[in-house]
């Protein structure tokens, strides 16, 4: 697809068909798409970073996030642009380009989750996944228009409570 039409959210794209079943599944019918920091057998993971993605081999599993997602009945269809390496909030990668803000299209989307919040605001997928440990779901969320929402702050604090320490 040309730029115009995906907001320029996407690094690759793919189809990748849910799990065959014989019920009637909770995501039948809806598509997302992925961050460039989730494994895909036999894609590689970039990080957002040519160099990376050059000089590292395909995935030879899925992140199990992803199997999950294929599981409830929904079809991936590609991988996301990320601020590279996720060291960023803006949403901005010098090497595949910006994501352009479908709200705002002349202010950044925020990052480093932006390719996954363009394609969800911009309406090219029903959802993504994204990966937030600093506000990387939630600040481009809100830059552009969606609900993004953080998994660790509800569903693992107490489990790495430990870890991480109690001020979170």
């Amino acid at each position: 697809m040309a730029r115009d039409s995906d907001h320029g959210a996407f690094m690759e794209k793919f189809i990748l068909q849910p799990s065959s079943s014989i019920r009637e599944l909770p995501l039948k019918g809806l598509t997302f798409a992925v961050k460039d920091i989730f494994d895909v057998d036999g894609y590689i993971t970039g990080f957002g970073n040519p160099d990376w993605a050059r000089t590292h081999s395909a995935a030879t599993s899925t992140a199990p996030a992803v199997l999950a997602v294929l599981r409830g009945g929904a079809t991936c269809v590609g991988k996301t642009v990320m601020d590279e390496m996720a060291y960023s909030i803006n949403g901005e990668n010098q090497h595949y380009g910006t994501p352009e803000n479908p709200c705002a299209p002349d202010r950044v989307p925020g990052g480093s989750s932006s390719g996954s919040a363009v394609a969800v605001g911009a309406k090219v997928v029903d959802f993504s996944l994204g990966t937030d440990t600093g506000g990387s779901v939630r600040v481009p969320a809100s830059y552009c228009g969606i609900f993004g929402v953080s998994a660790f702050s509800w569903c693992c604090f107490n489990h790495w409570s430990h870890s991480y320490g109690t001020e979170l």
